[in-house]
């Protein structure tokens, strides 16, 4: 039985090790692949117009990489480049342009853009939730829980509205 402990133990730290070193391989293919993309987009929109599609793509990668003011740039030049757009393509990328803006505090520039979003797409919860949680952010609490409640109007099931609507709705109560 002595003998047979450290067998198991250093082929438990054998198949960890293997397993680590296949994640780890695998983030550094996806890393590589995302950064590649990332250059050629940015090398083509530098050297000619892009369409609103491949602004978008580059935007969401600058979103990832948290460079907000350059995300905002190239959704803004996208918007313009796509005006025979899809609604729900637009307010892609307003939300996209909101989630910027909040994420530098400019709460007022992100109820825009979430506000814009919504009216290209009403039921668009994900803007609708983003919405709630910039009201929140800016302590309107009465507007943030409307905006929760619309979007459990479309999925009623959104775990995240259901929980932020209740809390909100206990702190209107308490206060008045």
């Amino acid at each position: 039985m002595n003998e047979v402990l450290p067998i198991v133990y250093l082929s438990g730290i054998v198949i960890f090790l293997g397993g680590l070193a296949v994640f780890l391989f695998l983030q550094i293919i996806k890393t590589r692949r995302t950064e590649n993309r990332f250059y050629k987009l940015q090398k083509k929109l530098q050297n000619e117009k892009g369409t609103a599609e491949e602004y978008y793509e580059l935007a969401s990668l600058y979103l990832d990489k948290k460079l907000y003011v350059q995300a905002v740039n190239l959704l803004q030049k996208g918007l313009k480049t796509g005006k025979k757009l899809e609604p729900e393509n637009k307010a892609l990328m307003y939300n996209a342009m909101g989630f910027a803006y909040f994420s530098q505090e400019q709460l007022d520039l992100a109820i825009r853009n979430y506000k814009d979003a919504i009216k290209l797409y009403p039921d668009y919860v994900i803007a609708l939730n983003n919405l709630g949680n910039a009201y929140e952010k800016k302590q309107m609490i009465s507007k943030a829980v409307e905006a929760y409640e619309e979007t459990l109007k479309f999925d009623e099931d959104n775990k995240i509205a259901k929980r932020r609507a209740d809390l909100l709705r206990k702190r209107l109560v308490t206060s008045n």
